[in-house]
């Protein structure tokens, strides 16, 4: 091993044993709100600005936004020998509160919640089951019995998953052309996110979202949509109750969060409830077929691991479940995060 591959290895060692660090400084610029601030003040800003606007220490602030330039989050430019502080294209984007496609709530979630439970990793892998242990909630079997436990949790839960549907909603709706369907159910849908991204693609479409009570109680507080009277709740357990006739089911990281026998029961039922030539849409983050990646679907799976009895699986893998249930005609999509799995009653 020469000197510079070395060099570029140790670059990566680094970037790994630090990558909690560096996650915390991105959560922690989010929830004091730099990017939000820089967003709306539309220039740059001196660090004895911010730090006064956002009633924190000077020294303490001024490092952070340091870092934050480091990591590219934050731009900065010189003007009489002191830096002015302004966002990146991706601070815009992704972590301003205020911006369509905010992150901010996906990363109080892993801040708060996630990052912390990840202490028991090691125990998850030793014993083979879920590990949660939340701060704000009592301990639980799983992470569903967990956020489930109270309205704070709920909600927390929702506007996290949320979050991802503003960046891959959209592209995942059109994956196929659904058009045929116009009579929705999505199972586990939460506050409505998809069910958006799915009216705004199919106008004469309606959409029911089937998710436990709680989910819905905090769903319609706070649903908000020029489309309201084409989206409806229904609340209920879909693995113990009856679920809502359909042309088509979308179960969107539903599969990831259950073992294989889990899945063919709600498939099965699912199946029986599926009009005839109607269809299953699933969305998961897939492995390649020789299991060396994505990592992203690496990460998940460690997560599955330690917050559910569920993992991530190959596309060949939801084909031989998708089958078993009794669908056909299975086509898949990959696209830049999810991948899409389409079968046909």
């Amino acid at each position: 091993m020469d000197s510079a591959e070395e060099n570029e290895m140790l670059k990566l060692l680094f970037q790994y044993q630090h990558g909690f660090i560096i996650s915390k400084i991105m959560f922690t610029a989010c929830e004091l709100g730099i990017f939000d601030l820089l967003l709306e003040s539309r220039d740059t800003l001196s660090s004895a600005a911010i730090a006064a606007r956002l009633g924190t220490s000077h020294m303490g602030m001024k490092r952070l936004l340091e870092a934050c330039v480091g990591l590219k989050l934050l731009k900065m430019e010189r003007k009489s020998n002191e830096g002015f502080y302004g966002n990146t294209d991706l601070g815009n984007l992704c972590l301003a509160k205020s911006s369509p496609k905010s992150q901010y709530y996906y990363m109080k979630f892993y801040s708060e919640f996630t990052y912390p439970n990840f202490q028991y990793l090691a125990d998850a892998v030793r014993e083979g089951k879920p590990q949660v242990q939340p701060a704000y909630v009592t301990p639980a079997k799983d992470i569903f019995a967990s956020m489930y436990s109270s309205d704070e949790g709920v909600q927390r839960f929702s506007n996290a998953m949320d979050s991802a549907w503003s960046l891959y909603g959209q592209e995942m709706m059109s994956a196929f052309d659904l058009s045929c369907f116009p009579v929705v159910c999505d199972l586990g849908g939460g506050s409505g996110a998809l069910a958006k991204e799915y009216i705004s693609l199919y106008p004469n479409a309606t959409v029911t979202i089937f998710d436990l009570p709680k989910v819905v109680k905090t769903a319609k507080k706070q649903f908000v949509s020029s489309e309201e009277c084409k989206i409806s709740f229904q609340d209920g357990d879909f693995f113990k109750d009856p679920v809502p006739e359909a042309d088509l089911y979308i179960l969107a990281r539903i599969f990831h969060d259950w073992d294989d026998n889990t899945c063919m029961q709600l498939l099965t039922k699912v199946h029986k409830a599926c009009k005839p030539g109607g269809g299953l849409l699933l969305l998961e983050v897939a492995l390649n077929e020789d299991r060396s990646g994505p990592l992203e679907a690496h990460i998940r799976s460690i997560m599955m691991l330690l917050f559910t009895t569920g993992r991530e699986r190959t596309l060949s893998e939801y084909n031989a479940l998708l089958s078993a249930g009794g669908f056909k005609e299975i086509q898949f999509k990959k696209r830049s995060f999810y991948s899409a799995v389409l079968g046909r009653k």
